[in-house]
């Protein structure tokens, strides 16, 4: 999974941490509202009782700090080796902090160690955060829940409902496996440098079963993603190749539909007839 993990213990330093130029390619967007770290913190209510967390991204340890305070043991990935000696310099002290300097995208939950599910948080870098979000579903067993601040436009797309502009594969594949709520808004103020977008707070929880369940998620995974590849044509054409007509009907959709308007719960019956005729 890359390096080892470092652990800081020691005593706390006084006084501000070191500045740190935020690094576009790295996409980072620093929180530092005392109110919506507040309001975070209290989303996510992390207790020493609860499964262990990790966090993704923890940057200057804005949020890692109070987090800490509360577990007092806490598992973060940073991939910006400059930043992680000023977090080690703000969080030393306060408890057992384990850094695990690797991209996230390779990060495998299983390796950390931990017996059981875990809580996985972050202010998630917006250029990797769809991707990210694909691969921790990929390892769905492993988590508990998560919660992550993202750009609005993305939340806005995790929790869509069908028939709306924002739905498409992301909120199919991401509903199929959890349940999914949008919990506040943030503005751009509330980083540093303040980004272009406005940015949200989603809570994802994974199904211990999904409630409708696929018998072959990996052609579920690619009807979905071939209707939304051409989410403007009806799903007679869109899904031409992979489900006919017939098919659509007998699932109970009509063909001349549209993608957005069809919910994850038609798409897995679809997508079973379609294994079931195989």
């Amino acid at each position: 999974m890359g390096s080892a993990p470092t652990t800081s213990t020691a005593a706390a330093p006084e006084g501000p941490h070191l500045e740190h130029l935020p690094r576009k390619r790295f996409g980072q967007h620093f929180l530092h509202d005392p109110g919506v770290l507040h309001r975070l913190v209290e989303a996510i209510a992390p207790r020493p009782d609860a499964p262990p967390m990790v966090e993704i991204g923890p940057g200057l340890g804005a949020l890692t700090l109070p987090l800490l305070q509360r577990l007092g043991r806490l598992d973060v990935v940073e991939l910006d080796r400059d930043v992680i000696p000023r977090l080690e310099d703000r969080c030393r002290g306060v408890g057992e902090l384990r850094i695990h300097a690797l991209d996230a995208l390779e990060l495998d939950l299983a390796s950390l160690g931990h017996p059981g599910p875990l809580r996985v948080v972050g202010n998630l870098p917006y250029n990797i955060s769809t991707p990210l979000i694909f691969h921790l579903l990929g390892q769905a067993g492993h988590i508990r829940d998560m919660h992550f601040l993202l750009q609005k436009e993305v939340v806005d797309r995790l929790t869509a409902r069908p028939g709306t502009g924002a739905y498409g594969r992301l909120g199919v594949m991401v509903q199929y496996r959890c349940r999914a709520e949008a919990l506040f808004p943030v503005g751009p103020g509330a980083f540093r440098p303040p980004p272009k977008v406005d940015s949200a707070v989603v809570r994802l929880t994974p199904f211990d079963r999904p409630p409708h369940e696929a018998q072959d998620e990996a052609l579920l995974a690619r009807l979905v993603r071939q209707a939304f590849t051409q989410r403007r044509k009806t799903l007679r054409n869109a899904l031409k190749g992979l489900a006919s007509a017939e098919q659509l009907e007998a699932a109970g959709i009509e063909p001349v539909r549209r993608p957005e308007t069809v919910s994850v719960e038609e798409f897995v019956t679809l997508a079973n007839r379609l294994t079931a005729a195989c």
